[in-house]
């Protein structure tokens, strides 16, 4: 029973902690599907979505052909702009998500 009982608190403690924060706020639903989400992504123009998706392009290219030295056959400009690699991943991060792991870490853990 005791151990009911701390399960119990410790189940009650776990949902206080989801529920205070606004975390879960990456992955939006897409209506009227199951299990598919979207994820927002933020550019300042279609000039800037257009390099995005070249620059992921490119160094797919890249990274699938290995003779490969560049893109010369394929664009006139080879040069893949790795910060604008690395700009998407960091807003795909789910920062939110991460601080409910630490609190859920520190209740159930005891991190």
């Amino acid at each position: 029973m005791k151990i009911e009982m701390q399960n119990k608190e410790r189940a009650e403690e776990l949902l206080e902690l989801i529920n205070k924060g606004s975390y879960f706020s990456k992955l939006k639903p897409v209506p009227k599907e199951i299990n598919s989400y979207t994820i927002p992504l933020k550019v300042s123009s279609y000039n800037e979505l257009n390099l995005m998706v070249s620059d992921l392009l490119k160094a797919s290219i890249i990274l699938l052909n290995p003779d490969a030295n560049g893109l010369s056959s394929f664009t006139k400009d080879n040069n893949v702009n790795v910060m604008t690699l690395l700009e998407i991943a960091l807003q795909l991060l789910p920062e939110d998500e991460m601080e409910l792991l630490d609190d859920l870490c520190k209740v159930s853990l005891e991190c």
